[in-house]
């Protein structure tokens, strides 16, 4: 062929031609064992056949894409660089972001709407008693219904607790002086009193939970308004388990609880 170079073939059947420079063709044979992909198939017929039915199985299956797509990747060798399947894994790896943060928001709507369930449950139970003393053991079951480990309605007054028919109400009710309830929600600090405070216990939660001061390790302090000329009060729910009150969790629903329970206590004490 000299200095002449192939530009292109043209095949009919199993005999081809070689283009050369000066137009003209000079021929050749292919070799006998070339055969297409349709003749001599890599796939197992039935599997190739249900492939080319069905189709949109394999896009619907991401497995199996990502597979294709990196062997596609491989076969077009080390020096060149896929874009396109470059911005898929980029897509891919932000569609898992938005699937995990619609799965955490779905998770925390329905845990939100289980609390909300629970205090509906309380507010009735605490509104069913007729007098103070079965409002106050109803508080009981309050608490387990809230799934707490302990309660305590905490009561300001210049006379102390240490009334007889004060001790008859059970340990669901402590009486203090005035001023403790500030002093308790502050623990020690010059801050200011919020409506309702979620932490760990402090040392001097033993005084308010007695026996029970041992065990409880969280607390949530729902401060109480019995109106105006009325000392303050508070009620306390407590957990054994130390993050079970955080001061990161919301506090919505334990003011709407907080909320009912002054309104409750307003008219025993009226």
């Amino acid at each position: 062929m000299g200095g002449w170079g192939m530009l292109g073939t043209k095949a009919t059947g199993a005999i081809c031609a070689i283009l050369m420079r000066d137009g003209s063709f000079w021929p050749c044979i292919m070799p006998e064992n070339n055969k297409t992909r349709a003749e001599d198939p890599m796939l197992n017929p039935d599997l190739r056949d249900r492939i080319i039915a069905e189709p949109e199985t394999l896009l619907e299956d991401r497995d199996v894409m990502d597979a294709l797509i990196a062997a596609n990747t491989r076969a077009m060798g080390s020096n060149i660089v896929d874009l396109r399947g470059i911005a898929m894994e980029r897509l891919s790896t932000r569609l898992d972001r938005l699937e995990d943060t619609h799965r955490t928001v779905i998770a925390a709507a329905y845990e939100n709407l289980a609390g909300t369930n629970t205090v509906h449950r309380a507010v009735l139970q605490m509104l069913d008693p007729l007098s103070f003393e079965d409002f106050l053991k109803s508080l009981d079951e309050v608490a387990q219904t809230l799934k707490v480990d302990c309660i305590r309605l905490v009561l300001e007054s210049v006379q102390g607790g240490d009334a007889p028919a004060l001790r008859q109400l059970g340990d669901v009710l402590f009486v203090a002086e005035p001023g403790f309830i500030a002093d308790y929600i502050a623990g020690g600090r010059n801050v200011s009193l919020r409506p309702v405070t979620l932490r760990q216990t402090i040392p001097a939660s033993d005084q308010l939970y007695g026996e029970r001061g041992a065990y409880v390790r969280s607390e949530a302090l729902l401060k109480l308004d019995f109106g105006k000329g009325r000392l303050p009060g508070m009620l306390v729910l407590g957990a054994e388990d130390p993050h079970h009150f955080k001061p990161t969790q919301g506090t919505d629903l334990l003011s709407f609880l907080a909320s009912v329970f002054e309104r409750t206590m307003r008219r025993w004490l009226s």
